[in-house]
């Protein structure tokens, strides 16, 4: 029986969801993330829908540039984007919604964020059955949810993968196992999940910039001389060979919070208290979810943007706000003062995340 993988993506999620909810705004470019107040808002776009992207505005964009690009859409006589405050909590139930469905309809099914999902359905046999179950999907997620999704049939995870970003939004393509090299060999080397911004300059500046250069251009040997653990996995990759399975889990990695100074700061009081909040709100999760912690995880990210984190694990796992509470401040307190900071630079954002989740205290 050969074996047959389908990625799910979720079309602008965020974004979907909220213009769903409001008719008003459909047609119109939608942003979610922080209040760009004007300018000189902090933080990052979480999501922007396929209008907002025509603007240039993306994910992870820092939000003050996503209003100067929608200022500058105003100035063209496009429409400037809405920028709405994300609501996590509703995307989360909408998400759960739509896996439970899929779940029953799949072999298995791994969850790899709230809008995107792998699953195994060799059980259909042949890829013209997978279609079908994929179209099937598609239709309930459209018709119960009024959102859309592309899909990525192929014969492992890697193809699935790429598959389903080929045609968005909306898509469903399929790529057999014979059709594998040459749907990869003309794309660029960025579209290898794992090949960041500084793989790429090395590969380019090696000469390779497509799949197929990444292919031919040097034996698996001399790409594993020139790039370490990296070249070996990219020799298999541009061959869109792949043997990770798909797994099912139940249970979270970890849980956790962060927060964008609207000012970077030093003001102990200031940071503490949000802080408490981060600490509050990860404690309220853990519970809500029934898990207990073993590590405890901060993260800072100061005005120069250097990103540091601390970690601590426990001897026994717990679920206890008051040992949260002590173990992330005693974490969180040195880069207050010279231990962590010596140099007193301002913080920008705080994050706290528990890892190590067991259920093992409620069964």
């Amino acid at each position: 029986m050969p074996r047959i993988v389908m990625h799910l993506d979720m079309d602008a999620f965020f974004a979907a969801v909220e213009e769903r909810d409001r008719p008003r705004l459909k047609g119109r470019p939608i942003v979610i993330g922080s209040d760009p107040l004007d300018g000189k808002g902090r933080g990052v776009v979480s999501t922007a829908n396929y209008v907002a992207r025509t603007y240039g505005i993306r994910s992870a964009l820092p939000i003050s540039r996503a209003w100067t690009y929608s200022q500058k859409a105003k100035t063209e006589g496009k429409p400037e984007a809405v920028f709405i405050a994300p609501n996590i909590k509703k995307y989360a139930a909408e998400s759960e919604k739509i896996f439970a469905y899929i779940k029953r309809k799949v072999d298995k099914l791994q969850i790899a964020s709230i809008d995107e999902a792998y699953a195994d359905i060799s059980s259909t046999k042949t890829f013209s059955e997978a279609k079908k179950l994929a179209q099937q999907i598609k239709a309930h997620i459209k018709r119960k949810h009024k959102l859309t999704a592309s899909i990525g049939i192929g014969p492992n995870r890697l193809i699935a993968k790429i598959a389903s970003d080929e045609e968005k939004p909306d898509g469903l393509i399929i790529i057999q196992k014979k059709d594998v090299q040459n749907f990869l060999d003309p794309k660029n080397i960025r579209t290898i999940p794992g090949i960041g911004p500084k793989a790429e300059q090395a590969l380019n500046n090696a000469g390779i910039k497509t799949i197929k250069e990444l292919r031919t251009k040097f034996p698996q040997k001399e790409l594993e001389e020139k790039f370490g653990k990296r070249g070996a996995e990219w020799y298999d990759k541009a061959r869109g060979e792949d043997e990770s399975k798909v797994e099912q889990r139940a249970e979270r990695k970890s849980i956790g919070e962060e927060c964008t100074f609207q000012e970077d700061t030093l003001d102990s009081t200031k940071i503490v208290e949000e802080f408490q909040k981060l600490i509050r709100s990860v404690s309220r999760t853990v519970n809500k979810k029934r898990v207990a912690f073993k590590t405890v995880a901060i993260k800072v990210r100061f005005e120069d943007f250097q990103t540091l984190t601390r970690a601590h694990t426990l001897e026994r796992e717990t679920n206890k706000k008051p040992i949260l509470e002590t173990e992330a401040l005693q974490l969180l307190m040195p880069f207050l003062d010279s231990r962590e900071n010596p140099r007193k630079k301002k913080i920008r954002l705080i994050g706290l995340r528990v890892e190590k989740l067991s259920k093992n205290l409620f069964t």
